[in-house]
């Protein structure tokens, strides 16, 4: 067993073997996982895991160059924004429409789902590369 970081044996898997450029998506509940996308679901409830906790803990395991939310997120769910920048305070933080991020969530090497059920919490990550 691990001693720390995450535990989850299939986020684990996916996020050691994400390279340069390569996409990962956290999402809410209800985003919808494009035929051919590895689906992580952590959701056991409504509500939980939280989509701001998922972001911060797999910040913590990631070299992330870009990060990428719904244009809509901005005035509809303002605290996801906030979680993303926080959890990603280096990154350059791109905006896309929602429909968008979805067509884009379709070239993701997985898709990470929580139990969130606040609109547009989702977010695409770019890793980057831990040297210059």
């Amino acid at each position: 067993m691990r001693r720390g970081g995450i535990i989850h044996p299939e986020l684990a898997r996916v996020l050691a073997g994400l390279g340069h450029r390569d996409v990962l998506v956290i999402a809410d509940a209800g985003l919808p996982v494009p035929p051919g996308v590895a689906r992580i679901d952590l959701a056991y409830r409504l509500g939980a895991p939280r989509f701001a906790d998922v972001v911060q803990t797999v910040a913590d395991e990631l070299v992330v160059e870009q990060v990428v939310v719904a244009v809509e997120a901005e005035d509809a769910t303002p605290e996801t924004v906030a979680a993303v920048r926080a959890a990603f305070p280096d990154c350059d933080l791109e905006q896309m429409s929602h429909q968008e991020l979805k067509r884009q969530s379709a070239q993701a090497s997985a898709v990470v789902r929580t139990g969130e059920a606040t609109p547009y919490a989702n977010v695409l990550i770019r890793c980057g590369v831990p040297f210059g």
